[in-house]
């Protein structure tokens, strides 16, 4: 089988583990990583003692070997990260966000459309998560029927004191929505097999952290398709001290012939364990344990690398999640949806 060499520029988020551990996991090879930090980089290096550091990324962009260049830096950066990776011919996964602007992004679409590289963002909650690869399967399948609502709900844990500075400046995480809602927005976009959704309503703020001005700790948002699909977001920093995990992330599908119900990261009563979906439709009520459900993201883009399709993610999605995500955040934050998808916009 063949497989390939990707390197890591910015290790700015913990996700950072899972992407790299959702290509090695289908063989492919980390060679390198670059990484400012001297904290960050020897906690690297602790963890994965055979990948070495390198001393500038230009030497990983500039290394004919290396085909996908990985990045969980600041968020504020990957763009800048991503246009450089593809015009050294290579291609990207970054972690979400993607981009912190719809500015950002415009030029990352540009650049894409120009070198016909693959831009891939890890959205985690969707492509990590065991019971979302699982409702997945069961609705193209149609456990459910035809989808009509979606309910996506993000909790995380603040853990405040442990934050990095940047965390808590609205221009370098790019805000609520962008940042978690992403997320969300694309796992709306895959389970309504919609290519656009309209904004409704959105909306952000500070409800406990006046400390941290920059810090938007509570957003929502509310979709519909073209088709009808509707849909609501929230996401929140709220996750409370006693939950055994950083968030009890659910999503709720409702179809015209069932439901199901996803409780990723634990069940708040009482089933051991992660990766809980319930299904209730004409025959009745089941939980489906998916924690041996494979996870096939990390082979499907090495196999888009190499073969230059799209069955990882198609790019439009990719993109569409983010520009959703970015726009809901401008109206969130100024009261109005972008008047063009531009520069201006942003």
């Amino acid at each position: 089988m063949r497989t390939l060499d990707f390197a890591v520029i910015g290790i700015n988020h913990d996700h950072i583990n899972g992407q790299i551990g959702a290509l090695r996991r289908a063989g492919a090879n980390c060679v390198g990583f670059q990484a400012p930090e001297d904290d960050l980089a020897a906690a690297f290096a602790a963890k994965y003692p055979e990948i070495p550091r390198v001393a500038e990324a230009a030497r990983l962009y500039e290394d004919p070997s290396i085909q996908l260049i990985v990045s969980a830096a600041i968020p504020a950066d990957r763009a800048a990260i991503a246009i450089a990776a593809m015009r050294h011919g290579k291609d990207v996964m970054l972690d979400k966000p993607g981009m912190t602007s719809l500015a950002q992004l415009l030029e990352i679409k540009a650049v894409q459309a120009e070198t016909k590289r693959i831009v891939s963002i890890m959205y985690s909650e969707h492509f990590e998560v065991a019971a979302t690869v699982k409702a997945g399967e069961l609705v193209a399948a149609g456990a459910i029927g035809d989808v009509v609502n979606l309910i996506g709900m993000g909790p995380h844990r603040l853990r405040k004191p442990q934050r990095p500075g940047w965390f808590f400046e609205r221009e370098r995480y790019g805000g609520i929505l962008t940042d978690i809602a992403s997320h969300q927005c694309e796992q709306f976009l895959f389970f309504a097999d919609a290519v656009d959704a309209e904004i409704l309503s959105a909306s952000v703020d500070n409800r406990a952290n006046p400390d941290k001005p920059g810090l938007q700790d509570v957003g929502d948002m509310h979709l519909r398709t073209p088709k009808g699909v509707t849909g609501y977001i929230g996401v929140h920093w709220f996750t409370p001290d006693g939950l055994p995990t950083w968030g009890d992330g659910r999503l709720t599908i409702v179809g015209t012939h069932g439901t199901i119900e996803l409780r990723k990261y634990l069940d708040v009563a009482g089933r051991p364990g992660k990766d809980h979906l319930f299904l209730v439709d004409r025959e009745g009520m089941q939980h489906i344990d998916c924690s041996t459900v494979e996870l096939p993201y990390g082979g499907q883009l090495i196999a888009d690398v190499l073969n230059r399709t799209e069955t990882a993610m198609p790019q439009a999605r990719c993109f569409k999640a983010m520009e959703i995500a970015l726009k809901a955040q401008h109206l969130a934050e100024t009261g109005k949806l972008p008047s063009e998808y531009s520069q201006e916009a942003a």
